[in-house]
Order: C-alpha cells, then sequence, then structure tokens
C-alpha cells in the first residue's frame, strides 16, 4: 500500500482527535485512584497497571478511530457535495473499504476492553452503539444529536473508570461533564459549513463555563489544592476563548471551525484538570503531555 494510501486511511481516522480519547482514559484512571495507588505504593512496576491501561487506551483508539471513520462513510454522499477532498468522495478511499476498517476498528475496541474486565467491555460496546448511532441517526436530530455525541465521551471516560468497577458504581455521575462539554461542541460545530449560528455559540460559551465551575467544585469536594487545577484551567480558557469570542463577532464558517477546533484539542486539558483535583498536579502534567502530540497531528490532519 503506498503513502498517500495509508494517508488517506489515516485522515478517516482523526489521528488528533483519537490523542484526546486516549486522555479521556488517563484521566478515568485519575479518577478511579488507580495512578495515585501507584505513586503512593511506590510501585511502578505493578504489571497489571500497565496492561489495563495498554488495554484501555488501545481500546479507545479503535472504539474513537472506528466511529469517526464510519462518520465519513454514513456522510459520503453529502460529503461529495460540501467536502470533496474527503478521503472516500475523492475516491482516495472506497466506501466498501472506510466500512471494513470502521468495523474492524470498533471490534478491536470491544476487544481489548473486555482484556480488563467485564464492565469495561460492556461500556466499549455502549460507545461502540453510541458512535454508529451518531454517525447515521443521531447527528440530524437538533436535540438530541449532540446528547448522542456527548454520551460516546461520557462512555469513554467511564471506560477509563472502569478499571475500579468498585468505584465506578460510586462515581459514574462524573461523566456529566464530557457529556455536556462535548455536547456544546456540537452544537457550535453546527455552523461550520453554514455560519450563522450565534445563538449556538452563546449556548456552547455557557456550557464550557459550567464545565470550569463543575472542575471547581470537584476540586473543593476532593480536597486538592486549587493551586493545582487553577492553572490548568487557565490554560483551557486561554485556548477554548479567544477563538470561541471570535466566531461569535464574525459568525463566519472559517472561525466556527478553528473555535471547534480548539474545543476538540482542548479535551486533554479538560481530563488534565480532572485528574488534578482528583489525583494532583502531576498526573494533570502526564495527560497534559498528549496535547503537543495531539497539536502536532492537528497539522497534518483535520480534526473536524
Amino acid at each position: 500500500m503506498s503513502n498517500s494510501k495509508i494517508f488517506a486511511y489515516l485522515q478517516l481516522t482523526r489521528p488528533a482527535n483519537v490523542i484526546t480519547a486516549i486522555a479521556d482514559i488517563w484521566a478515568g484512571f485519575a479518577i478511579a485512584g488507580a495512578w495515585e495507588y501507584m505513586a503512593n505504593n511506590w510501585n511502578f512496576g505493578d504489571q497489571q497497571f500497565w496492561w489495563n491501561l495498554i488495554w484501555l487506551s488501545l481500546s479507545t483508539i479503535g472504539l474513537y478511530a472506528g466511529g469517526v471513520a464510519f462518520n465519513d462513510v454514513a456522510d459520503s454522499e453529502l460529503d461529495a457535495i460540501e467536502r470533496p477532498e474527503r478521503p472516500i468522495p475523492s475516491g482516495r478511499v472506497s466506501k466498501k473499504a472506510a466500512f471494513w476498517m470502521s468495523s474492524f476498528l470498533l471490534i478491536f475496541g470491544i476487544f481489548c476492553a473486555f482484556q480488563v474486565n467485564q464492565i469495561a467491555g460492556i461500556l466499549a460496546i455502549a460507545v461502540a452503539a453510541c458512535a454508529v448511532l451518531y454517525d447515521y441517526l443521531g447527528k440530524h436530530q437538533r436535540i438530541l444529536g449532540p446528547i448522542n455525541m456527548g454520551l460516546c465521551r461520557t462512555g469513554n471516560l467511564l471506560l477509563g473508570i472502569s478499571v475500579a468497577p468498585e468505584v465506578l458504581e460510586k462515581i459514574w455521575p462524573i461523566g456529566i461533564l464530557p457529556l455536556i462539554y462535548v455536547s456544546a461542541i456540537t452544537i457550535i460545530s453546527r455552523g461550520e459549513v453554514h455560519g450563522k449560528n450565534r445563538k449556538a455559540l452563546f449556548a456552547g460559551a455557557a456550557m464550557y463555563s459550567l464545565i470550569f465551575l463543575a472542575i471547581i467544585g470537584l476540586t473543593y469536594l476532593e480536597g486538592a489544592g486549587y493551586l493545582e487545577v487553577v492553572p490548568f484551567l487557565a490554560l483551557l480558557g486561554y485556548l477554548l476563548f479567544p477563538p470561541l469570542a471570535k466566531a461569535i463577532r464574525t459568525q463566519e464558517p472559517k472561525f466556527i471551525g478553528k473555535s471547534v477546533k480548539a474545543a476538540v484539542i482542548s479535551l486533554i486539558i479538560v481530563n488534565a484538570s480532572l485528574a488534578s483535583a482528583f489525583a494532583g498536579w502531576s498526573i494533570g502534567i502526564v495527560i497534559l503531555l498528549l496535547l503537543p502530540i495531539s497539536l502536532w497531528l492537528a497539522k497534518k490532519f483535520a480534526v473536524t
């Protein structure tokens, strides 16, 4: 297979976005207490911890990449009109090949999750189902669409927490946070083609602000120091709100697209903030190391 063909298949998977999904898993480990337990016991050679982290990271790679690739399969006819440069309408990847690749990735993601425990496997099935439902039906629903997309991220964060099922049973409502954040991105992104969606932009800004308040509240409840979390939130605000403000001011598709791109990449910082609230700033830094990788990939592959 030629390099150009490989590049076309990779385009379908949105590699920069996949990195943000890995951040969900790592933050889930922090919420579950897995990182903190290992560090407190100086047991950095704990093979079970690393295998669980590897399996669930591979799981989310398969689930996310398969889900977004299926999105291009579902949108191939529309993309032929609005985005003819994409792999399928441009003829660089056949629709049939993209379908089978997407299916394999989702099955791979589910298989990897079951290597950790049954609950993780069930969550992976739910994430895959939500992704395919959104691709073929949810995206066309004005209200249910953003919720559907948000549930994919909710399931992904809970997938990370599932490494400790007893913790997941108690703290699963935290999945509301990625639900709100990703729903906001989905609402805003509807102006990427035609623009003129000021109400949606303001709604998205309000939902982003709610995430900041929620993370600060969690920091208080967990008894973490605010100085451990505030730097991450400051970085999140710096990346999130300036492009959103420009999108609100202009309502032009180009700037709306840039706002969406910034919000997707900033999912890594949201996860770093959550990890810091539950496990300290050092784990937040570990997750933040994924940011330059995602930014580098975003220069080579489309994010939206």
